[in-house]
């Protein structure tokens, strides 16, 4: 992080686009990879019918909280980007769930193994679960989706991420310097199931070091193996455009987002956007 940005700035920043209604944070626990039980919070529609099971949305993290809260002062679950992204999630119809980890990559499949296993407890539809995942959390959620039978995952939105190394790149792999996973280190696309939707938003203006070389390598094997991608380049987006850029671009990504979301987890008699 450079010295002119205020983490406490940073961490009280809220997603450029709001909508109305209600939201029902539902606080949660949830048993982590190390047998420990670990904060979750589930966010629902406030008007929502009762007994219907909603699909579900994770915010995927790939950093360990603890380090979180050492820059931040909290976990990566209370940050208001995360909190308004669950919210704005939640008005739409998905049940959108946040958790502490301290393992992100065994605890991001133990977070969602325990709401399938209480789907019914939790009102959630436990075959209609897709993630959402920013920046250098997003290898860990793209691993994740290359392992459907452990992480059953129906979909999956990556906004401005670091995405894989190809073609002899060490970038990603950098990242495990400054403490994000890289768990799909030496994988490639074909790694990834022909039929998993994928969303990417890149920031055409992003100015995290070779960010957007991974991200268009990505996106280049991605439509050379004909995989269901969708992607939406804010040509003048910088990096986290969704809470630092309030422009009529950025509304409309987000926008596009939760149309997604919705495209390839909900229906319009029990979705809403």
């Amino acid at each position: 992080m450079s010295p002119e940005v205020d983490p406490a700035a940073l961490a009280a920043r809220r997603v450029v686009y709001e909508m109305p209604g209600e939201v029902i944070q539902t606080a949660a626990r949830y048993q982590a990879a190390d047998g420990m039980w670990q904060p979750m919070d589930i966010y629902y529609r406030g008007d929502r019918r009762a007994g219907v099971p909603a699909p579900a949305v994770v915010i995927v993290t790939g950093y360990p909280d603890a380090g979180v809260r050492r820059i931040f002062g909290r976990d990566a679950k209370d940050l208001a980007s995360n909190v308004s992204w669950a919210e704005l999630l939640a008005k739409s119809g998905f049940a959108a769930i946040t958790y502490v980890n301290t393992n992100p990559v065994e605890d991001l499949h133990a977070a969602i193994a325990y709401v399938r296993v209480h789907a019914a407890e939790f009102e959630i539809d436990a075959d209609r679960i897709g993630v959402w995942s920013c920046s250098g959390n997003v290898p860990n959620a793209l691993a994740a989706l290359m392992q459907p039978a452990r992480s059953p995952i129906r979909c999956g939105a990556l906004l401005y991420g670091y995405m894989l190394d190809l073609d002899g790149s060490t970038t990603v792999q950098a990242m495990s310097k400054f403490g994000f996973v890289t768990p799909a280190q030496g994988k490639t696309v074909a790694d990834l199931p022909p039929d998993l939707p994928l969303f990417i938003a890149r920031a055409g203006l992003d100015e995290m070091p070779r960010l957007n070389e991974t991200l268009d390598a990505f996106v280049t094997r991605a439509l050379d193996a004909n995989l269901p991608l969708t992607l939406v380049n804010h040509h003048r987006g910088p990096h986290a455009f969704d809470i630092v850029d309030a422009s009529d671009a950025s509304r409309l990504a987000i926008r596009q987002v939760l149309a997604f979301f919705r495209a390839h987890l909900g229906s319009a008699d029990d979705v809403r956007f």
